[in-house]
């Protein structure tokens, strides 16, 4: 047996009996204890009761009876795709003391911590605990801190982990008060199918529960939301309640709000749309509009571009002789247009493209762009608009965290002038945006996460010019390439070329989803009809080319629910609208294969 006893033990005894001989000579006082009111503060820390008074994100714990590392009843929690499995339990506390908190864990990567201390928030974590393992830190509260937020979490992409018997030592604070009603609850920015509502915040409140027609309609941690899946032309009544650990308040007054009555759907059938380069040339070949293929039904012009990036001026004009020797007189092209049009197509002139940078950073550059695509339309006579805007025209990002309501110019301005084009030509106005998947379907992980996460700014910037055009907006075709590898509502990352790309990036558009994770913000579904599916016409026209047979399997898994891959859709929709490519120019190069294949489909 060991004899030596161990240097910090002797220290502390030594300490001790030290401060015991010198206060029994009177030379110092001695201190009452500070742990002498002490108690632990965690409710339901042993999880015997289930859940009961934890909150966990996206769902992602339960209560289980094996393991457990004492009692009945632990955590298991598993982290999903950008979720981290965080289980969270606000606590009353009293300021400027301090805390001891702890918890038994297994697992990879578990964290234990504390946030709202009104000092230094606190973690600490074990790599690896294949056995249970007591994770230990300390904490002071602020001068004026009345509760703080205890929390374990995972890591993303890591298997489930395990907690129990989470202890919070300290001087017990005031009882957590339910909070009253929520006060200001007002509506805005209704659509066909969506209606925004923002209140004030209200006191002790760490959630709140939003009532449609007295039924729960949603739960989120802000004061805002956009109730969705709701019918146009219908009338709604909406409360708020807030919650807390210690329950849910009385609901607040109702407030009363209708959607609008939506656009027309546009004319019923299936669609191919083609991008037609008529102002520059390529290795692909001019095509004169009068020789466009009669497969197309919307035919966009490609491109006007701006005189400068940030003018708001857009010009168009046909290619040069110099660079397309069969050019047609302007003319002849504008006869063509009229007689695609008395057929039955739509020709719309497309703004941006590749090397089109278009950035509406002033008010006078949205009043340019407005008067100057007027110009256009009317000079030959066009049916609409086609928004491409690619690169960083809408990247100049000022921290805008919700996507219902945008601050940043570029974006503003945008969707300020879209609408007032549409308001100059009424509803006959054909309006269809273009933008990569950056722009759109990667905002489910990164948009607004502050500000942009230090991402890409092209996360999800498109989703602001979307939502505010939804009832405007005839057809949404999100370029499917040039994008790599993108998570679908799966959580898994789906590679270009193939039909699970094509489905996971389409059922994203018309299931909805939470932006950045935030259920509070999840940005509604489109309608079938406003949507089409956009593909290289070939492998020279861009990466991400895909098959006959892999663009029939999507079609197949969207519309009829058959040849479904390793992606499993959120539902059916036979009134998908259709296909777009780039380009019109390359199918013809290919021997219209892209046209002819799309003709062949079995759509019903």
């Amino acid at each position: 047996m060991d004899r030596t006893r161990h240097p910090a033990l002797r220290s502390s005894l030594f300490a001790a009996l030290t401060a015991a001989t010198l206060a029994a000579a009177g030379l110092v006082a001695v201190a009452p204890s500070a742990h002498a009111a002490d108690a632990d503060l965690m409710r339901n820390g042993g999880f015997e009761s289930g859940l009961d008074g934890w909150n966990c994100t996206a769902g992602s714990g339960v209560a289980v009876s094996s393991p457990v590392h004492s009692g009945t009843g632990a955590l298991k929690a598993t982290p999903a795709g950008s979720d981290n499995a965080q289980c969270s339990q606000v606590v009353a506390v009293q300021p400027n003391s301090t805390y001891t908190l702890s918890s038994w864990v297994q697992g990879s990567y578990v964290y234990l911590g504390a946030s709202g201390t009104g000092t230094t928030d606190v973690s600490t974590w074990t790599q690896s605990a294949p056995s249970w393992q007591q994770l230990t830190t300390t904490f002071k509260t602020g001068a004026s801190t009345t509760s703080v937020t205890v929390y374990t979490h995972g890591w993303y992409g890591t298997a489930a982990y395990e907690a129990d018997d989470v202890s919070l030592i300290g001087p017990g604070g005031a009882p957590v008060q339910i909070p009253a009603a929520p006060a200001g609850l007002t509506a805005s920015g209704a659509t066909s199918s969506s209606i925004g509502l923002s209140w004030s915040p209200a006191t002790g409140a760490t959630g709140y529960n939003i009532y449609r027609d007295g039924a729960k309609a949603a739960s989120v941690s802000g004061t805002s939301a956009t109730v969705t899946g709701l019918t146009p032309t219908t009338s709604y009544a909406f409360q708020v309640a807030a919650t807390n650990s210690a329950g849910e308040s009385p609901k607040s007054a109702a407030v009363t709000a209708a959607t609008t009555g939506g656009t027309t759907p546009p004319p019923s059938g299936h669609a191919l749309v083609g991008y037609l380069h008529a102002s520059f040339a390529n290795g692909a070949g001019y095509t004169r509009m009068a020789d466009v293929p009669d497969d197309w039904n919307i035919i966009d012009l490609a491109f006007g571009e701006p005189t400068s990036a940030t003018s708001g001026d857009i010009r168009f004009n046909l290619c040069p002789v110099s660079e397309c020797p069969t050019v047609e007189p302007l003319a002849d092209f504008k006869a063509a247009i009229k007689a695609k049009q008395a057929a039955g197509k739509k020709v719309l002139i497309s703004i941006g493209g590749q090397n089109g940078q278009v950035q509406l950073t002033t008010t006078a550059a949205r009043d340019t762009f407005v008067s100057s695509v007027s110009k256009i339309i009317d000079d030959y006579g066009l049916d609409g608009l086609d928004i491409d805007f690619e690169g960083h025209s809408l990247s100049l990002n000022t921290g805008d965290t919700d996507f219902r309501s945008p601050t940043t110019p570029v974006i503003v301005n945008l969707i300020d002038a879209l609408k007032t084009l549409k308001a100059k030509y009424g509803s006959k106005f054909v309006l269809t945006m273009a933008p990569e998947t950056f722009f759109v379907q990667l905002g489910y992980q990164y948009y607004g996460s502050g500000p942009w996460g230090g991402q890409d700014p092209r996360c999800g910037a498109y989703l602001p010019v979307i939502h505010a055009l939804r009832d405007s907006l005839t057809l949404l075709h999100v370029q499917d390439y040039n994008s790599g590898s993108i998570m679908g509502l799966d959580n898994q990352y789906h590679s270009m070329g193939g039909s699970d790309f094509h489905i996971a990036m389409t059922d994203m558009l018309l299931t909805g989803f939470p932006v950045a994770g935030d259920t509070s913000k999840t940005f509604p579904a489109l309608r079938p009809d406003q949507v089409a599916i956009g593909l290289p016409a070939s492998t020279q026209a861009g990466n991400g080319w895909t098959s006959p047979t892999e663009v029939a399997k999507t079609l197949d898994c969207l519309t009829k629910k058959a040849n479904c891959g390793a992606y499993q859709t959120h539902g059916t929709w036979p009134g998908l609208r259709g296909l777009m490519t780039w380009s019109i120019n390359w199918d013809r190069f290919n021997g219209g294969e892209f046209s002819k294949n799309f003709d062949a489909y079995p759509w019903s």
